[in-house]
């Protein structure tokens, strides 16, 4: 199935804790002069037009990242991801939004490299125009990130950062996600992981947070955060939050989402007070 379209959630509460993670972990890998590889298993179209189209119609990113960004006083941590998205400065809701690839390119050096996936025709046309400018620094792939994930571990580098954020549009996405970290931790066990899956009410989404946990007991240390912004509705659909698991995080990023993620919740509720959870384990 490629139905799924994340042009019509961009900018919501879920990408906000996505690349709030994202850009606290390329800030941190970036203190060191080694380079390194981003890899996008689920790209995406690269960038999106808040004002007109599918997120307009939908008014999605009016849950996260309209909500916050002209809000002050604010966390460093949450003002650098501001500046990393393009919306400081600004007045009124922003016009337009960075997919986890566009953010990736604008943090990554020259000698950092990119290798993005995605298996849509039509947001794999709009990301292979979108990098076309930068050259031999991004491959960009008409496939499926899953699969091809398999051939760069490790990558010659060996640093890399890894984003996981399948459509989970099919229950298989569940099965498929455990089985490519699992291949990819034996692969590459000191490659960081990051995991974004949906808070909804599919047995599926309940219990993959439990599956990520046994998996981080395999690796030195990992980072478990939520955000929830709406109570759970009486039907059970509906996603009314999202996670990030973190496999080898930052040994900052912890302390860095303590101060972010109650900010957050103060300020994106959405008919009843936000609430989060964060926990980790180093060894």
């Amino acid at each position: 199935m490629l139905s799924y379209r994340h042009a019509y959630h961009a900018g919501n509460h879920a990408d906000v804790l996505k690349h709030l993670t994202l850009v606290l972990t390329l800030d941190y890998f970036n203190q060191k002069p080694a380079p390194y590889w981003y890899i996008d298993t689920h790209a995406g179209p690269g960038s999106y037009r808040l004002d007109q189209g599918p997120a307009a119609r939908t008014g999605e990113f009016e849950t996260g990242i309209g909500k916050i960004a002209g809000i002050k006083p604010r966390p460093k941590s949450v003002q650098r991801f501001l500046e990393s998205v393009g919306c400081l400065g600004k007045t009124g809701l922003p016009t337009s939004y960075p997919g986890s690839p566009d953010i990736a390119q604008r943090l990554l050096r020259d000698t950092d490299r990119l290798r993005l996936f995605e298996l849509h025709p039509t947001d794999f046309d709009a990301l292979d125009k979108h990098f076309a400018h930068v050259g031999r620094r991004a491959q960009v792939k008409k496939t499926d990130g899953f699969a091809a994930l398999k051939a760069l571990l490790p990558p010659p580098t060996r640093r890399a950062v890894v984003l996981i954020d399948p459509p989970y549009e099919v229950k298989q996405d569940y099965d498929t996600l455990i089985a490519t970290l699992e291949d990819g931790l034996k692969r590459f066990p000191t490659g960081c992981f990051l995991v974004w899956y949906p808070i909804i009410g599919r047995p599926e989404s309940r219990r993959l947070p439990k599956k990520l946990l046994k998996l981080g007991a395999s690796t030195q240390s990992w980072l478990h955060a939520t955000l929830e912004v709406a109570p759970p509705a009486a039907d059970g659909l509906g996603m009314t939050g999202s996670g990030m698991f973190v496999l080898n995080p930052p040994w900052t990023l912890a302390e860095q989402l303590a101060e972010a993620l109650p900010w957050l919740c103060q300020h994106m509720g959405a008919g009843a007070p936000a609430r989060y959870q964060l926990d980790s384990h180093s060894t």
